[in-house]
Parts: C-alpha cells; sequence; structure tokens
C-alpha cells in the first residue's frame, strides 16, 4: 500500500499523529451521520409514498361511508395528503421526525381545500326512521322540494295531498312569487307618490273580494257526511278535510303558510337544532291546558327529548311528568307572577317584573315563549329587561294570559322587545291589550314608542290592527280642518313612521302639487264604528285611571 503523505500542520506534534488520528475520527463520525440521515430519509421518503397513494384516491362518499376506507385523519380532524412537497433533502430534516409530520399535516390541509368534504351525519337522511303517520312510506315533502320526510310537519299524506301535487304546487308558488318580485322590483314601493294602487293591483283586488264572497255559505249536506266520514275513518291520524270550508283564496293562503313553516322545520333538521323531531317538544301541559308548540326552543336535551313537558302555571318550573307536576303544586306557594302589581281592574291584572331580581323566573318565562315565537333570541341575558305579566284571576290564582318585555333603556325608545299572548288566550282581544299597555306606558314616560323590529307574523298582524284602529278613532272624534301627523303621535304616543306606514296602507295618504294630504275616509271610519257598536261594551279594554305605576329611574 502506498503510504499516506502527511503535511505538516501549525501548533501541531513533531509527528503529526494526533491530527491526523481526529481527522480520522471526524470522518468516521461524518460517515455514520450521514449514514442515520440516509436510513431517516429513507423511511421518510416510504411514509410519503404510502400517504401520497393513499390520498390520491378519493373514496365515494357512500363507499366510506359503509366501508370506512378513508384515510387516518390527522389531530386537526382532516385526513392526510401527499408529502412530495416536504423538503426532506434539507439538513434540518435529521433533527426531528415530528417538524416533518407537522408540515405534511399543514400541506395536507392545503391539498384538501381542492377535495370534496363529507357530509355531516345530520344533513343525510336517516333511513330507518319513518313517517309516524300510518301507510306513510316517507316519500315526498309537503313542499315540493325534498324527496323525503321524516315528520308529520311534512309529510303529504297527513294532509291529504300526494307528492305530486305538492310539487305542482311548489311549482306554482315559485312562479307566484316571481311575479309578485319582479312587481316590487319595478315599482318605486318606498315613495309616497306612487302608493296609489295601479289598474291591475286594483283588479287583483276585485277578484279577491269576489273569490272570498262564498266563505261563510257553509257545507251542504253530503259535504258534511264526507268530512264526518273522513274524520271517523282517519281520526287524528289525518288533517280534517279543508275544502269547502272556506274559500279557494283563503285555502291557498293556507297552504303557502303551512308549506312555509314545514320549510322551516326542515332548515332546522338540516342545521342539526333538532333531530327529525326526536329532540323538539311538542306538547306542554300547561295548568288545565294541553298545547301543541309551533317551534323549538332551547330548553336542556334531558327535558326536550321528552316531547312532552309540564310546565308550573304559576313560577313556570318545568317538570319531566305528571307525578313530578303534582307533587310540585301540592308544595307550590306561588298564586301570581314576582313583581309589583301595577294595572288591575276586574279580573286582569299586570306584573311588573324586574329580570335582573327575578331572573330564574324571566327565563322560563323566555323559554316557554320561543316555544311560539319563531324570532326569538333571548333566553338567558334578561336583566337588562322589565317584563309586565298580564294575567287572569280566580279562585285558584293569577293564570298567565301573555306578556311583554321592555328594555330599562332604549336607545331607539323602543316599547317592545318581545311581545306574546298565550295561545288560549289568542283572539280574544288579549293582544290588543297588551299593546294598547306598552304605549300607555310611553304616555306616562312622555315618549314616543314603537316596537322592536323584526316582528313575527301574528305580531305585526296584531300591530297593523291596533294602529289602524287608533287612527280611526283619532279621525272620528278629530273636529278640525288640518291635522297634523306630528300632532297624533304626541297625542296616541304611536312613531310617525308607524302612522304613516298605517296611512299609506289606508289610502289615506296623498301627495298633491308637493304637499302631502292626509285624507279622511268616511267609508273606513263608519265600518271601524259599526264594528265597535257590534262589540258592545266589552271589558278587553285598558283603563288608564286604574294604572299605578311610575317610571323606574334611569329610563
Amino acid at each position: 500500500m502506498p503510504r499516506r503523505r502527511q503535511r505538516p500542520m501549525t501548533g501541531s506534534g513533531s509527528d503529526g499523529t494526533e491530527d491526523s488520528d481526529s481527522s480520522a475520527e471526524r470522518e468516521q463520525t461524518n460517515s455514520s451521520e450521514s449514514d442515520g440521515n440516509m436510513s431517516k430519509r429513507q423511511r421518510l421518503t416510504r411514509a410519503s409514498t404510502r400517504l401520497s397513494q393513499s390520498s390520491q384516491d378519493t373514496p365515494d362518499l357512500k363507499r366510506a361511508a359503509d366501508h370506512d376506507e378513508s384515510p387516518p385523519l390527522t389531530p386537526t380532524g382532516n385526513a392526510p395528503s401527499s408529502e412530495s412537497e416536504l423538503d426532506i433533502s434539507s439538513p434540518n430534516a435529521s433533527h426531528d421526525e415530528s417538524q416533518a409530520k407537522d408540515q405534511a399535516s399543514r400541506d395536507s390541509d392545503k391539498d384538501l381545500s381542492h377535495r370534496p368534504k363529507r357530509r355531516r351525519c345530520h344533513e343525510t337522511y336517516n333511513f330507518n326512521m319513518k313517517c309516524p303517520t300510518p301507510g306513510c312510506n316517507s316519500l315526498g315533502h309537503l313542499t315540493g322540494k325534498h324527496e323525503r320526510h321524516f315528520a308529520v310537519s311534512g309529510c303529504p299524506l297527513y294532509h291529504n295531498l300526494s307528492a305530486d301535487e305538492c310539487k305542482v304546487k311548489a311549482i306554482s308558488r315559485e312562479k307566484q312569487e316571481e311575479e309578485v318580485k319582479a312587481q316590487e322590483e319595478s315599482s318605486a314601493r318606498h315613495a309616497t307618490r306612487h302608493q296609489t294602487p295601479t289598474p291591475k293591483q286594483s283588479r287583483y283586488k276585485e277578484q279577491v273580494v269576489e273569490m272570498r264572497k262564498g266563505r261563510n255559505s257553509g257545507l251542504q249536506k253530503e259535504q258534511k257526511e264526507k268530512h264526518m266520514e273522513h274524520r271517523q275513518t282517519h281520526g287524528n291520524t289525518r288533517e280534517p278535510l279543508l275544502e269547502n270550508i272556506t274559500s279557494d283564496y283563503d285555502l291557498e293562503l293556507f297552504r303557502k303558510a303551512q308549506a312555509r313553516a314545514s320549510e322551516d322545520l326542515e332548515k332546522l333538521r338540516i342545521q342539526g337544532q333538532i333531530t327529525e323531531g326526536s329532540n323538539m317538544i311538542k306538547t306542554i301541559v300547561f295548568g288545565r291546558y294541553e298545547l301543541d308548540t309551533w317551534y323549538h326552543s332551547p330548553y336542556p336535551e334531558e327535558y326536550a327529548r321528552l316531547g312532552r313537558l309540564y310546565v308550573c302555571e304559576f313560577c313556570l318550573k318545568y317538570m319531566k311528568s305528571q307525578t313530578i307536576l303534582r307533587r310540585h303544586m301540592a308544595k307550590c306557594v306561588w298564586k301570581h307572577p314576582p313583581g309589583d302589581e301595577v294595572y288591575r281592574k276586574g279580573s286582569i291584572s299586570v306584573f311588573e317584573v324586574d329580570g335582573k331580581k327575578n331572573k330564574i323566573y324571566c327565563q322560563n318565562l323566555c323559554l316557554l315563549a320561543k316555544l311560539f315565537l319563531d324570532h326569538k333570541t333571548l333566553y338567558y341575558d334578561v336583566e337588562p329587561f322589565l317584563f309586565y305579566v298580564m294575567t287572569e284571576a280566580d279562585n285558584t290564582g293569577c293564570h298567565l294570559v301573555g306578556y311583554f318585555s321592555k328594555e330599562k333603556n332604549s336607545f331607539l325608545n323602543y316599547n317592545v322587545s318581545c311581545i306574546l299572548t298565550m295561545p288560549q288566550y289568542m283572539r280574544q282581544g288579549f293582544g290588543k291589550m297588551l299593546i294598547d299597555f306598552s304605549y300607555l306606558l310611553s304616555k306616562v314616560e312622555e315618549k314616543v314608542g314603537s316596537p322592536e323590529r323584526p316582528l313575527s307574523d301574528l305580531g305585526l298582524i296584531s300591530y297593523r290592527s291596533y294602529w289602524k284602529e287608533v287612527l280611526l278613532r283619532y279621525m272620528h272624534n278629530f273636529q278640525g280642518k288640518e291635522i297634523s301627523i306630528k300632532e297624533i303621535s304626541q297625542e296616541t304616543a304611536v312613531n310617525p313612521v308607524d302612522i304613516v306606514s298605517t296611512l299609506q296602507s289606508l289610502q289615506m295618504l296623498k301627495y298633491w302639487k308637493g304637499k302631502h294630504l292626509v285624507l279622511k275616509r268616511q267609508d273606513l271610519i263608519d265600518e271601524w264604528k259599526a264594528k265597535e257598536i257590534k262589540r258592545g261594551n266589552s271589558n278587553k279594554t285598558i283603563d288608564p285611571s286604574s294604572l299605578k305605576w311610575t317610571p323606574p329611574k334611569g329610563t
């Protein structure tokens, strides 16, 4: 072997043996490190190859759900993708394999953004569920937009329809909505000078009046027999026959409302807020009434999944069974809402309840109200609000009729935040009493009030009816020649915006020669006066002299 030639090194030994030995050791160390790096790189390369192969195959959604062939999930919940972009040739790759895995996870998140996502479990149909209607195969939907249904609210058979009829009606409704939308866009709805009905609108109004003429004619003998036979055959498992009970126009309006409510429930089911009706309270036992609920309310899950809830009508505590309710009623000392009684006339009383002082009661009241209100979002943050609870008294106590809530300090002078009349007291004049009482408080405060938006469907109907009645009464009693919207607002405490919108709907506001004129339509006033005489001396009115209330400090 040729002898290795040594270079003289400064600072080394005379023979250079120490330097040669150290250099040999360094070469041996470098070679061992390079071997270790190569083995680690090979392991990473093999792992990246396996991951890239698994990520390139995108399984079908149904196949993945049935066989669970999806790749393993990363700690973030996403499937890992190819690591081909990872720089494993870097000298730093040998320091820690966890860094390479973290980089692979980040790269996988980028790749997954271009891949189809697996549907959530609550967005898929549970084919083990069945519609509770006897004889129904769960196919079709009342809205005509879905292929299956699992609740009575969307069952075509329960509503005495077929799936094809629902689809035809859905197409017809969509066409009508498009026509109305196009008409609204083409006309300036908010300009006062364009509030006069167009000839097309006038013809349509005449057609509606003509269609609704025979709605109170009653059923003929054959029709009554058909309705009775249907009821005896199907009982409560089918909706009663609605044909010939009212006009076709009113029946179609009712069908539209049913389809809209069913669509809202379907959206809640898809969003996961309710699961095929299994987690929604369907009925509540409240005093001597059993009430069907309309909407979902966020009661605790252990209560919501029962389907039926038992509520104390005085303290509003909710329970799971009739036995628990009976035991509770035996020892419950409440006979009226907490707070101060600020109004009493006859059997009608109104209590002012502070959300800060009686937090549990107000929270239970909000949860109860959500069962019958669609737009309500306040459940637990009740401290900034005052609740005015109307009751009807008898020898057993003060029974809840309805309530409205009001902000203690409202920047926009809202005199009502949320208003509700209990279903068993609806269509008896209590809703107008609550609205009238809210404006009475505004008059005492010397403020102009308005309800908080958005209003529910029933709330909007009630307020429009109340504003119409207030304006017609004011017009009937007005003896002057010139009338001012500002004066009407100051005397009635109704917001000028609400006054103008009501006058426009009654066609009593016109634009002429650069001025807005208020017309006194005697036909509407006479019609209102006739209804007042027919109604007689009803006790469903608020007497200002029976109010014992002073505005709270700071409002």
